[in-house]
Parts: structure tokens; C-alpha cells; sequence
């Protein structure tokens, strides 16, 4: 069980929130409706665990990001799920531009609707994991030129960079896609070569990838 503090500034979906996350095992200490109570609440409760919108009062822009941000300046190994209406990768690079991304996850909201799989999100941020929304990473992905580094990649490749980038180790990463995960390790490593990245290993893998993609943005 999971001791939590949401902030969401749409009641209903507040609510809803809540309701799932304590049928899903969780305890929901405060449930807020804008970032200055989120920051305030984390301070007095000392969760496990935050999640919260992006967009939040009184500007309706990143405030709910920006006060993510500014509670794991104050405490680095505090997991924090961030929740987005919409793709906008602009506040995945912001989220995860630091010395580090472990406890942190950027999911879209759509995700909720896969109870299961935003369940599993959660429990992993909360573990020390990084998570990030496939359609994210898909939509980095798209938006490469052909003649991109990442046009070498074999479609197959695409896939498991795509999860790799999710934060799946190669046991979970090879379950998803129904291979062994000595054909993992073969992808991974030919991901890596054709990207000139380093082979590592979980959050700092994800990281490589992530640096990858926002270097090139302009390309």
C-alpha cells in the first residue's frame, strides 16, 4: 500500500482518482485541487508517493508540473507521476532534464481508462522506476526526419526502442512483444550501436534515449 497525495483540479476527475487508487490498495492522504495545496500537503502528510496534473489553477499552464519540479528539488527520492491531457513533449523533457529520473513518470491521461497498466505505472515510479507514456515516445519517434539516426532502425527495433524508453526492463520488454530476452539483449544492442548510445541499464537507459530524442528535435 502505497501512501498518496493527488492534486487534480477537476472535482470529478479527483474523485475518480481517488476512488481508483484506494480500490487499488492505496491509502489517498489528500486530495487537492491546485499546486500550491500540493506542495503544502506534501509537506504536512510526507508521502510515498505524489500524482498530479500538469495543468493546474490559477493559469491553467504547468503549474502542476512546476510544483512537481520544486518538490524533488526539496527531496530527490520522492516519486512523482505526472499526469498530461494532451502530448506535449516539451513537459517530458522538462520532467526528466536533471541529475536524475528515478521515481519519476509522465503518463497520459488517457492511461487512467487501463486501470491495470496506470496501477503498474504507479507501483513502478514508486519503486525508484522511470515511466514514461508510450504515445510520447511514439510521437518523438514520428517526428523524426529520414534521415535521422532512427531510420536505421528495423521496425521490430522501433518497438523495443518504444518500450525501452517506457522503462520495461528486458524480462517485461521481452513478455510485451512475446520474444526471448536474448532477442532483447540482440535488439537492444544494435539500438544502441546504430544510435552511438551506451548500453546501459535501467533509469540510465531510459535517460540515453530521452537524450537522444531531445537532442535531435531540430533535425
Amino acid at each position: 500500500m502505497l501512501r498518496l497525495i493527488l492534486a487534480e483540479d477537476s472535482v470529478l476527475l479527483r474523485a475518480g482518482l481517488a476512488e481508483l487508487l484506494t480500490r487499488g490498495g492505496h491509502q489517498v492522504l489528500a486530495a487537492v485541487g491546485d499546486a500550491e495545496e500540493l506542495v503544502r500537503a506534501v509537506a504536512a502528510e510526507r508521502p510515498d508517493a505524489v500524482v498530479t496534473d500538469v495543468r493546474m489553477p490559477p493559469g491553467f499552464r504547468d503549474e502542476g508540473l512546476r510544483a512537481a519540479l520544486e518538490l524533488r528539488s526539496r527531496d530527490a527520492s520522492l516519486p512523482v507521476l505526472v499526469l498530461s491531457q494532451y502530448v506535449a513533449t516539451a513537459y517530458a523533457t522538462q520532467l526528466f532534464t536533471g541529475a536524475s529520473a528515478a521515481g519519476l513518470g509522465y503518463l497520459l491521461k488517457d492511461r487512467v481508462g487501463e486501470v491495470a497498466e496506470f496501477l503498474d505505472a504507479l507501483r513502478r515510479v514508486a519503486e525508484g522506476q522511470t515511466v514514461i507514456d508510450p504515445e510520447v515516445i511514439r510521437v518523438l519517434l514520428g517526428s523524426r526526419s529520414q534521415d535521422h539516426p532512427l531510420a536505421r532502425l528495423t521496425p521490430r527495433e522501433r518497438e523495443v526502442l518504444t518500450l525501452m524508453a517506457e522503462g520495461l526492463n528486458n524480462q517485461a520488454l521481452a513478455g510485451r512483444l512475446f520474444i526471448s530476452e536474448a532477442a532483447v539483449v540482440k535488439h537492444a544492442s544494435s539500438i544502441f550501436t546504430k544510435l552511438d548510445l551506451d548500453a546501459t541499464e535501467g533509469n540510465r537507459r531510459v535517460l540515453a534515449v530521452l537524450a537522444h530524442l531531445r537532442g535531435r528535435e531540430s533535425t
